[in-house]
């Protein structure tokens, strides 16, 4: 193999990737975040957890403390072994605008989590729907505010962040941290461009109207994950769709403590993406491709340059 063809090669693969960057990327870090807040509009906030008790003894006061003035909060006990369920009744006791649904197993959506998902939808009072989970705390008390501003007659879809927590002195924290941005960066950007392809169940918002008239899951019922990416890749386009990335805007939840775990959680984050639509697919696996293939080429030009004085010839 030639020099030549090696360093064209390289080249090439650097150009796709600057194309990618200012065509993605640079459109969505030029975009100011809106800080206009809209007047409260009845929402309802949904939370399925599942062996949750603790992370909702920690994390369900910041959401019922948020400043705003007409919200319920729907909790959805997805079949739990643990004392989840008794403390969603204990937090019931003390707050009225708690509504709690026992999701009980049954054999033909057995462990999924769509379908619990679902009976909190229907059980919901309101059009307007925050979804996060039960180990995500808000990073403010306007979340609430923020995610619901986003709203308008033509956008029905809200896109938000959810990062995760920052632990010191950990190699994995730092990567799973990393990911996560780089994540947002691409789905913010897709959307700022008219592309939307995916969100986070950790912060996003939809109206009950836009899950019903798409027929909710059921395109996709017996894929146990994708009730958040999935669904969007389904009904979101260039019209109904936004994002909120004001600060104040997003949730912030426990990583994985393990790279078995957070490995085992990637894998089923890429065997979902393998169901996104086609031009989504292709643009994401060119980018994730010429990443890879610039690191391989970037060695060889080293190794031909500096190390192998001529190997390849």
């Amino acid at each position: 193999m030639s020099f030549t063809i090696l360093f064209f090669a390289f080249v090439a693969i650097v150009c796709i990737q600057i194309a990618y960057y200012l065509t993605f990327l640079f459109s969505f870090s030029i975009k100011r975040a809106e800080v206009r807040l809209k007047k409260h509009i009845p929402l309802s906030v949904i939370i399925c957890a599942k062996n949750e008790a603790e992370n909702l003894q920690k994390n369900l006061p910041s959401i019922l403390e948020q400043d705003y003035s007409n919200f319920e909060i729907v909790l959805v006990n997805d079949s739990s072994s643990d004392e989840t369920l008794e403390v969603m009744k204990r937090f019931k006791e003390l707050h009225d605008n708690i509504k709690i649904v026992d999701a009980k197993p049954i054999e033909a959506f057995w462990g999924n989590k769509k379908y619990a998902l679902t009976l909190g939808i229907k059980a919901s009072k309101n059009n307007f729907l925050v979804f996060t989970d039960a180990d995500c705390r808000p990073n403010s008390n306007k979340w609430l505010q923020y995610m619901s501003s986003k709203f308008s007659n033509q956008k029905a879809i809200v896109l938000g962040y959810g990062a995760y927590a920052k632990k010191r002195f950990s190699l994995l924290n730092s990567l799973i941290r990393f990911e996560t941005v780089v994540t947002a960066l691409q789905y913010f950007s897709y959307a700022n461009l008219g592309l939307p392809y995916m969100g986070v169940g950790r912060n996003m918002a939809y109206r009950k109207e836009l899950f019903f008239n798409n027929s909710g899951f059921n395109g996709h019922m017996a894929i146990k994950s994708g009730d958040d990416d999935l669904f969007i890749n389904e009904v979101a386009d260039k019209g109904n769709t936004t994002i909120c990335t004001s600060e104040e805007s997003f949730t912030t939840s426990e990583p994985k403590t393990s790279f078995k775990d957070w490995i085992l959680q990637k894998r089923r984050h890429v065997s979902t993406s393998s169901l996104y639509k086609s031009n989504h697919q292709i643009l994401l696996g060119l980018f994730y491709v010429s990443q890879l293939f610039f690191w391989f080429w970037a060695l060889c030009c080293y190794y031909s340059v500096i190390i192998g004085h001529g190997w390849f010839h």
